[in-house]
C-alpha cells in the first residue's frame, strides 16, 4: 500500500548533490549534523555555480558533463522543490574511512571529504530513499541560503507518497549495501563507457539508449529503456509496403522505382539483421540484387509481380556464378529468393533442387521487427537452418517463434528471481536476496508446471547475469553449484 506523507521542511543540499540524487547517481547527501533514521523532507538546491574551480576540485571527471548542464539551468529567482526524502540510515565517518572506495561510489572526489576533516575530526553521509512529488513546487529563492548549505529550512506542508522512488527497493538495497561495505564499483570501464557516450547522445538515438541501457544496468536509473530510436527504425514498417507496391509491374504500370525501393530495404533489412553487405553488387541490370559476405556468403534476388516467375532460379544461378566469379563461392552461398507474389509450381521445384529459399517480404518484415524489439536475438546461423530449399516462409516462421519463446523463458526466470526476493524481502533494512539455482528452478517449476533441471537453470541464470546483460546480479560460488543470484531488472516482453 503507498503510504502518503506531509512534508514541512528541506535539507539544503548543492545544486550539483541534488541532480545527481535525482538522477539516481548517489543515494548519500553530507548533512551538517546528524539525520534520524526515517526522517522525512523536501530537497532543497542551493545555487553553487559561483565558483567553478572547486566543482573540478570536488567531483569526479565523470560527472563533470551533468554537472555543466545542472548550473545551466539554475533560476536565481526562484526555486523549484521536485523530490522529497526518507532517511534510511546516517553514518559519522572520519579519517580511517577508506576516502578513496568512498570516492569511486559517489560523484565526489576524494578531496572532498579530506577537506571537511581538515577542519573537523569527522563527517556525516545520510543514506536517502528519494522520491519524486506528483507536481513540483516552486518557492521564491533565499538570497541567504548559501549559510543553509547541508541545514534544514522551513516549507509550507506538501502532501507526498511513496508512488514515484528514483530507484526500485532491489536497486537501492544493493546501493546501500555496496556504500555500507564500501564495496568498489563492480563494473568502473562501464561506467567510462557511459561517461564517453554522454558527451555523443545529442542528435545520436543510438548512442543515448545505450547510455541509458548501462546506467539502468549501473543502478543509476530505475526508468525501464525506451526505445529511442523508433522514429529512425520506421523504415521496418514499409518491408512488406514496398513489396506490395512492387507488384503494381505486374499490372501493366511502369514503376521501375518501385522495384529498386525494393531491392534497397532488403539490403537494409539484412544488414540490420547482423548480414555484411557487399555494396559492389548494387543490382541493376545484369547484377546480383544482394550479395552478403558475413557471417557467412548469401546472394538474393528480389522479384516483384504476382507471380514469381521460373526463370528466378535460372535467373540467380547463372547471375550468381558470373558476377561472384568463383563457382565454389556461390555454390557455398546460401540462395535467396525474395518476391511478394507466390512461386509457381515450376519455380519451388527448382529452387528445391538448386538448394534456393524463397520467402516473402512480411516474413523478412517480421525478421527484422524481432531484432529491434530485442536487439542481437536473430541467430544469424541458426536463421540458415530455417531457410529450407523452396518456399519457406513456414519455416522461418518456426524459427521466430522459437525466438520469442526463449526470450519468453528467460522473462519468467528473471520474473521467479524477482517474486521470491519480494517474499524474503519486508523493509529495506534487508539486503537484497541471494537465491540459490535450486530455490529458483524449484519455484519457476511450480508456477509455470515445467520441468527445468538445475543445470538448465544455472546456464540460462549464467547468461542474464552476464555483463552484457546485467538483468541478474550473481554471486560466485567455489562451484558453479553453489552460485546464487539477485534480481536487478525486468526482461519486458513487448
Amino acid at each position: 500500500m503507498i503510504k502518503s506523507v506531509l512534508i514541512d521542511k528541506a535539507l539544503c543540499i548543492s545544486t550539483l548533490d541534488f541532480e545527481a540524487l535525482i538522477q539516481g547517481r548517489i543515494i548519500v547527501a553530507i548533512p551538517q549534523t546528524l539525520l534520524n533514521s526515517g526522517q522525512k523532507f523536501a530537497l532543497y538546491p542551493v545555487d553553487d555555480s559561483a565558483n567553478q574551480l572547486s566543482i573540478q576540485k570536488y567531483y569526479r571527471s565523470s560527472f563533470l558533463l551533468t554537472a555543466q548542464t545542472a548550473i545551466k539551468q539554475v533560476n536565481s529567482e526562484t526555486v523549484s522543490i521536485k523530490t522529497w526524502a526518507k532517511c534510511e540510515r546516517c553514518q559519522m565517518l572520519d579519517k580511517t574511512t577508506p576516502l578513496d572506495i568512498l570516492s569511486q561510489l559517489t560523484i565526489w572526489k576524494p578531496e572532498r571529504f579530506e577537506e571537511i576533516l581538515q577542519n573537523r575530526p569527522h563527517f556525516f553521509l545520510a543514506y536517502l530513499r528519494v522520491y519524486h512529488l506528483p507536481q513540483f513546487i516552486e518557492v521564491p529563492a533565499n538570497p541567504n541560503i548559501q549559510d543553509k548549505l547541508g541545514k534544514f529550512v522551513g516549507l509550507p506542508n506538501i502532501s507526498a507518497s511513496e508512488d514515484k522512488p528514483v530507484l526500485s527497493d532491489q536497486v537501492f538495497i544493493r546501493r546501500k549495501q555496496q556504500l555500507e561495505k564500501r564495496e568498489p564499483p563492480l563494473h568502473p570501464e562501464l561506467e567510462k563507457l557511459q561517461v564517453a557516450l554522454s558527451q555523443i547522445v545529442n542528435n545520436n538515438p543510438a548512442a543515448e539508449q545505450l547510455e541509458n541501457e548501462i546506467k539502468v544496468f549501473l543502478g543509476w536509473s530505475n526508468e525501464a529503456t525506451t526505445n529511442t530510436i523508433d522514429a529512425d527504425l520506421a523504415w521496418i514498417k514499409t518491408i512488406a509496403a514496398l513489396g506490395d507496391r512492387s507488384i503494381e509491374q505486374d499490372e501493366g504500370k511502369s514503376n521501375y522505382q518501385a522495384g529498386t525501393d525494393f531491392e534497397n530495404v532488403v539490403r537494409q533489412s539484412l544488414e540490420f539483421l547482423g548480414f555484411i553487405v557487399d555494396y559492389f553488387h548494387k543490382g541493376g541490370a545484369g547484377g546480383v540484387d544482394v550479395f552478403c559476405s558475413y557471417p557467412y556468403p548469401l546472394v538474393s534476388e528480389c522479384k516483384s509481380g504476382k507471380k514469381i516467375p521460373n526463370t528466378t532460379a535460372v535467373q540467380l544461378l547463372n547471375l550468381g556464378m558470373l558476377r561472384l566469379k568463383s563457382q565454389e563461392l556461390f555454390k557455398q552461398a546460401t540462395k535467396l529468393i525474395i518476391g511478394p507474389g507466390e512461386p509457381t509450381t515450376q519455380l519451388n521445384d527448382a529452387a528445391k533442387v538448386q538448394d534456393m529459399a524463397i520467402i516473402n517480404p512480411e516474413t523478412l518484415e517480421k525478421l527484422v521487427q524481432l531484432q529491434s524489439k530485442y536487439r542481437n536475438s536473430i541467430d544469424l546461423f541458426k536463421l540458415k537452418e530455417y531457410l529450407k530449399p523452396g518456399q519457406s516462409d513456414q519455416e522461418v516462421e518456426k524459427y521466430i517463434v522459437q525466438v520469442e519463446q526463449d526470450i519468453k523463458l528467460r522473462s519468467e526466470i528473471i520474473k521467479t528471481v524477482k517474486e521470491l526476493s519480494a517474499q524474503n524481502n519486508d523493509n529495506l533494512q534487508i539486503t537484497h536476496q541471494q537465491l540459490t539455482v535450486t530455490e529458483i528452478r524449484v519455484h519457476y517449476n511450480a508456477i509455470n508446471k515445467q520441468n527445468l533441471t538445475n543445470e538448465i537453470t544455472h546456464d540460462l541464470l549464467i547468461e542474464l547475469s552476464s555483463p552484457l546483460t546485467g538483468y541478474l546480479g550473481r554471486e560466485k560460488g567455489n562451484d558453479g553449484k553453489t552460485d546464487k543470484f539477485y534480481y536487478l531488472r525486468d526482461l519486458s516482453i513487448n
